[in-house]
């Protein structure tokens, strides 16, 4: 019983009892490809928030053992990713000038309320939320965040002066500073992108034809950043390129983060609570997504509500280590699968990893050009632009379509949190238009059978005098109405009709609301000498009926299947 319960609070008592040699060997391996990767990547997603690059080393220690600790997952590889950073700067940008001692204290307290929104979450176990928002207009605001961060990252790449949160703001300061290009600058960018961009597929063929396994050439070739910082310190270290106008990352403390409380005010809580909701929401539905898409690599699965105490532990991890707010990131979290981590066990490897580079490779990095870091960020989140979605909701479903292209629009155009409140209002507009509109066919018997299907599908048989409607939700106070209207309609195209017959078998529920909207119908259809069945009631519901008393006032029949009500109701109107 001691067990389950501790099994129950903190999921890595799960892999700690099965550890073994084998195991450990497994995930050390994984913990120091991981490693080599998010050293740049941490770097990078740092100065993108607009903090001091150190930072982002913070953000990549604690809050791992924290997610190893309390996640659920034994792959997520947990700390900064773009969308997250990009969110982060948005938000405090609004509130407090970049570089400031300001600015550190509001990304601290950015990612204390992200962690306790979340872990308060999981205490009510609100894991569910993340349903409400709809997949497609959170692949529109990844993708769109995606094109932004890219965009953001060219002053760097190119050394000129630019800012701006919008793809006009970004265009507009951007051309208005090319004149001022560094040459050394942009050709050591655009050296470095395209040797990652050719990384991606250049690296494993080549490597192919020396005897090198593909995996083992696939896990080299994610190390391909490594070799761009590497390469290019010694470029500007050797040459000095720094005299040349090549901006540097410059100073990073060597240390661990010292962890201290932090401090927070009232009205922080007030200008940030809006941000951090945003950026746990975000972050929980990207984490778990990558979460259940490795689990299912492995015929395993997640649990929503451990995620969130999970990536609620790992923000406060943040917060005390002076750093700012986390998540799962997809290609951290891939790389760890690909390098063949078993349990959480290979975070906390990582984790070691960078506190030892905190230690003792932080003076090495002095000479690190901001155009590496730029070239890093802007070829990893390409990878999260997906323009294929656009053609897949174009072709199957215009709803979606008119979502995915307002959400993108809204956060290429307005910014983050515009885009964050599109995609929000989007999905839950999209639910309430769903479900208050539900799918009602008009059915026919198919011959030779007992089976009704869609009159519009199938060659069926039907009786102009009897309307059969197969209702394919249950009935609640939104939809109601959906449902009485089309019943008005088709009575009304047809004054033959005698009997309308709702077929019930998808319908779970009938809430009240939905009861007196059927009592109606059923008065007025009297009123017209036309009566109203019902077929292949559930239990549950027809318990319900008949505790109401809807039965007794029932103009027709309640009938145990439709091709019952058909064939007595098709006898009956012969006679």
């Amino acid at each position: 019983m001691m067990w389950r319960n501790l099994l129950g609070a903190v999921p890595a008592v799960s892999w700690l009892r099965s550890y073994n040699r084998t195991t450990f060997q497994a995930d050390l391996v994984a913990g120091a490809v991981v490693t080599m990767m998010l050293i740049p990547q941490s770097l990078a997603y740092a100065l993108l928030a607009g903090l001091p690059a150190e930072t982002g080393l913070y953000a990549s220690i604690f809050p791992l053992m924290a997610y190893a600790i309390f996640g659920s997952s034994r792959v997520l590889s947990v700390g900064p990713v773009a969308v997250v950073s990009l969110m982060t700067m948005v938000a405090l940008g609004k509130i407090v000038e970049q570089g400031s001692a300001d600015y550190l204290s509001a990304a601290i307290a950015l990612a204390l309320l992200t962690g306790a929104i979340l872990l308060l979450m999981g205490i009510f176990r609100l894991g569910f939320i993340a349903n409400f928002l709809s997949h497609t207009v959170v692949s529109g605001f990844i993708t769109a965040s995606g094109i932004l961060i890219a965009l953001s990252q060219l002053r760097h790449l190119f050394g000129v002066s630019a800012h701006g949160d919008t793809i006009p703001e970004i265009l507009t300061t951007l051309s208005a500073n090319l004149s001022s290009i560094n040459n050394i600058t942009a050709a050591l960018g655009l050296l470095v992108l395209v040797f990652l961009f050719w990384a991606r597929s250049g690296v494993v063929p080549l490597l192919g034809r020396f005897g090198v396994a593909p995996g083992t050439a696939a896990l080299i070739a994610k190390a391909a950043p490594v070799i761009g910082v590497a390469a290019t310190i010694l470029c500007v270290w050797g040459w000095r390129l720094d005299t040349q106008g090549v901006a540097i990352v410059g100073t990073i403390p060597t240390g661990l983060p010292a962890l201290a409380w932090p401090t927070i005010s009232v009205q922080l809580v007030e200008q940030l609570w809006v941000p951090a909701l945003s950026i746990a929401i975000i972050g929980y539905v990207e984490s778990v997504s990558v979460g259940k898409t490795l689990a299912a690599k492995k015929r395993g699965n997640i649990n929503a509500n451990h995620e969130l105490f999970g990536l609620g532990a790992a923000n406060i991890a943040s917060a005390f280590s002076g750093a700012f707010p986390v998540t799962g990131g997809l290609s951290r979290s891939a790389v760890n699968f690909d390098a063949g981590a078993a349990t959480q066990a290979a975070s906390i490897y990582a984790a070691i990893g960078i506190a030892l580079a905190s230690l003792y490779l932080t003076p090495m990095l002095y000479f690190l050009p901001k155009a590496t870091l730029a070239a890093t960020i802007i070829v990893a989140v390409l990878s999260i632009v997906d323009f294929s979605i656009v053609k897949k909701t174009w072709r199957y479903s215009n709803s979606d379509f008119r979502a995915l292209i307002i959400t993108i629009l809204g956060t290429l155009l307005f910014g983050v949190e515009i885009g964050v409140i599109c995609g929000v209002l989007l999905s839950i507009g999209l639910y309430l238009y769903r479900t208050s509109t539900p799918h009602v066919a008009e059915v026919g018997l198919v011959a030779n059978t007992q089976h009704f299907r869609n009159v519009r599908r199938y060659h069926v048989t039907t009786n102009p005098r009897i309307l059969n409607l197969r209702v394919d939700e249950s009935l609640f106070f939104a939809n109601a109405s959906f449902l009485e209207n089309l019943i008005y309609d088709k009575i009304y195209e047809n004054d033959q009709i005698a009997h309308v017959v709702l077929m019930c078998s998808a319908i779970n529920e009938i809430d009240f609301s939905a009861l007196e909207v059927l009592e109606t119908i059923n008065q007025r259809l009297g009123e017209q000498g036309i009566k109203l069945h019902l077929s292949e009631v559930k239990g549950p519901v027809t318990d319900a009926l008949r505790y109401c008393g809807f039965g007794e006032h029932l103009t027709g029949n309640i009938y145990l299947t439709q091709f019952e009500a058909f064939e007595d109701l098709t006898t009956s109107t012969q006679v």
